[in-house]
């Protein structure tokens, strides 16, 4: 039986406590809908963890995750997929864009990009593509889709991946003239341009999907995971896009802040053990000193001229 909502992300072994964390808010969250997972070379001890809150699809470990998405949704489809990265952590409940999803809109939050190429069509239509008019450039870290649309988009992920030249993109080389530069977020909005209803697509607000250096953005509330602006607006989500804090020592923002309590708190449905959790994401004066090393490294990497 075809769920009528579902959550998709891909991770491995690397990304495993980011996809922790993502499970962990969905759940604190009240989203009891199935979260499907495409794994790419998790541990054996991180699929135990992660299995009971999350159905896990054997996918492919030697093609970069970002190029992935669209697998679990086509074998695990549902009536409205919200596709997210697992480097991100929700902070306010999603079932809004998943009942305006459900509806027939394609959602997603602005990158403020102005970015069009006449490739996209020849790729995925086979011939040169127009722009609809006012239709925006998005992100593809969290999207929501339901319906015809929602398998569209799957589908061409899946099917024209292997157009995308990593070493090309901008984890690479970064070739700013190459026309699938950002990998999946060009085919996604390849995908919005050339085989969506334009009127069916819908840009939410870029800070509403919330990423470093989080300026302005605080953490409201803990232990519900409310994050809030000055002037009161409260994102869906903090997506980490870059540096990853469980990979490498970041100054610590809301993510951080929240992805330690995703970790470590004892209401948690993935139970991560602490041996895991690198020192700086753990609680404790040890991990507390951590914290503050790490940020005064990177004050004084970000603004040399105070050394």
């Amino acid at each position: 039986m075809t769920a009528a909502a579902a959550f998709y992300t891909v991770s491995d072994a690397r990304f495993f406590l980011g996809a922790a964390g993502l499970v962990n808010s969905l759940r604190l969250l009240g989203h009891d809908e199935p979260i499907v997972l495409l794994d790419c070379g998790l541990t054996g001890a991180q699929r135990e963890l992660l299995a009971p809150e999350a159905e896990l699809v054997p996918g492919p470990r030697d093609v970069p995750g970002n190029l992935l998405k669209g697998i679990a949704p086509l074998e695990r489809p549902a009536d409205t997929m919200v596709l997210v990265d697992a480097d991100i952590v929700v902070t306010r409940p999603l079932g809004e864009l998943i009942e305006r999803a459900a509806a027939g809109e394609v959602l997603a939050f602005a990158t403020g990009m102005d970015r069009f190429c006449p490739a996209w069509g020849e790729l995925l239509d086979g011939e040169p593509g127009r722009r609809p008019a006012g239709l925006p450039y998005l992100c593809s870290a969290l999207l929501a889709a339901g319906g015809g649309a929602a398998r569209e988009i799957a589908e061409r992920l899946e099917r024209h991946r292997g157009a995308v030249d990593w070493e090309r993109t901008y984890w690479r080389a970064n070739d700013d003239a190459y026309e699938w530069v950002h990998a999946d977020q060009d085919l996604f909005n390849a995908v919005l341009a050339t085989r969506v209803d334009p009127r069916r697509v819908v840009e939410l607000e870029g800070r509403l999907l919330a990423f470093p250096p989080f300026e302005g953005l605080a953490v409201a509330d803990e232990r519900s995971l409310r994050c809030a602006y000055p002037d009161g607006a409260e994102p869906y989500a903090l997506h980490h896009w870059n540096a990853k804090p469980w990979l490498e020592p970041t100054h610590e923002g809301p993510y951080s802040q929240l992805l330690r309590r995703l970790l470590a708190a004892d209401d948690v449905a993935v139970r991560v053990p602490e041996d895991e959790i690198p020192l700086r994401l753990r609680s404790g004066p040890l991990a507390y000193a951590e914290r503050k090393r790490v940020n005064a490294r990177e004050r004084l990497r970000r603004h040399p001229a105070r050394r």
